[in-house]
């Protein structure tokens, strides 16, 4: 048996994330699923639990889970944690949220300009062989436009400062007003959507936000509105989104998350007014290095009882000498 302290995966780890767990914990992927018999005995010595942002870390799980010092999740998102739980159990939860502002934001300005401007139906266009025939249709300009941002946090300010570079008006909605944003607020999304030219939603996901973006908001985005989802798949109902963009309803939309992941619809990627990318939004390289280094961190950080680099809100003051159930 290893003397290395046990780590329990709950999900499929990224490379670098992994390797980092490895080199100090023996890290036990998922057996809690793929072999309940060893778990039942595996689970007493488990002191830490690995995720990422699409993880499911429930009541029942850490009920089981007796040593368990940290839960740390490599993303920003934490909605399959049942974050109560674990604080009753003395677990506080981490995430890694900052690291990847710039890489969420950087994409959702690429898409509001790969829509807007048509550029991957562009490329096609040329690479099928039909710029002889004739020009391409004439897409929508950019600079100047209209944004409106769903959930004005950090990747939603980065956002925003982005936009402003393009000359483009900024009007956002939350779940409190900032008066300090500079930015016009409005009280829901559908209000949000009937004064701008692209909607983007950057709002946390779980049930508050289910379908926040409904065939409501996307009637009053309009037929030359383009919505932008680098948030959660959950806040957008895809079913009324598809039909929106079947029916002419909006303009077209940028998507980077869907409702069942990696299987997308069909209905989606053969529409012509769809920018489609595969949950890529803080996939770089080094975005990816320093959400692995951060969640290592965490983990260390919490099996050791020391002070806790980055938990999320709810678990702010838990850590070194709070753990104990």
């Amino acid at each position: 048996m290893s003397s290395k302290p046990d780590v329990l995966a709950v999900a499929k780890l990224h490379p670098f994330y992994q390797t980092a767990l490895a080199s100090l914990y023996t890290v036990h992927d998922r057996t809690h699923v793929t072999d309940p018999d060893a778990f039942a005995d595996l689970a007493p010595r488990i002191v830490g639990v690995a995720g990422t942002g699409e993880a499911s870390v429930p009541s029942s799980l850490l009920s089981q889970l007796p040593n368990a010092k940290v839960v740390s999740v490599f993303g920003v998102g934490y909605d399959g944690v049942d974050v109560p739980a674990a604080i009753a159990h003395g677990i506080p939860v981490t995430h890694t949220p900052d690291v990847l502002t710039d890489d969420v934001a950087d994409l959702a300005m690429g898409l509001v300009l790969s829509v807007g401007r048509a550029i991957p139906q562009a490329d096609q266009f040329v690479r099928a062989g039909r710029w002889p025939a004739g020009p391409i249709a004439l897409a929508r300009k950019v600079s100047g436009a209209r944004m409106g941002i769903v959930g004005l946090g950090r990747i939603g300010k980065a956002i925003a400062q982005r936009a402003k570079a393009f000359g483009m008006s900024i009007a956002y909605t939350a779940r409190s007003e900032k008066p300090d944003s500079g930015f016009i607020f409005y009280p829901t999304a559908a209000a949000l959507a009937a004064e701008v030219d692209f909607l983007v939603a950057i709002t946390p996901g779980g049930a508050g936000t289910l379908h926040l973006i409904n065939a409501e908001v996307l009637q009053a985005l309009g037929p030359r509105g383009f919505l932008i989802n680098v948030a959660r798949a959950s806040v957008v109902d895809e079913t009324a989104l598809i039909a929106a963009l079947q029916n002419g309803t909006i303009a077209g939309a940028g998507l980077d998350v869907f409702a069942n992941e990696p299987q997308v619809p069909e209905a989606l990627w053969s529409l012509p007014n769809v920018v489609l990318t595969p949950h890529m939004a803080s996939a770089t390289t080094e975005t990816r290095q320093a959400m692995a280094d951060l969640a290592f961190a965490n983990m260390q950080a919490g099996i050791n009882g020391q002070p806790l680099r980055s938990p999320v809100p709810e678990c702010i003051g838990m850590g070194a000498g709070s753990q104990g159930h």
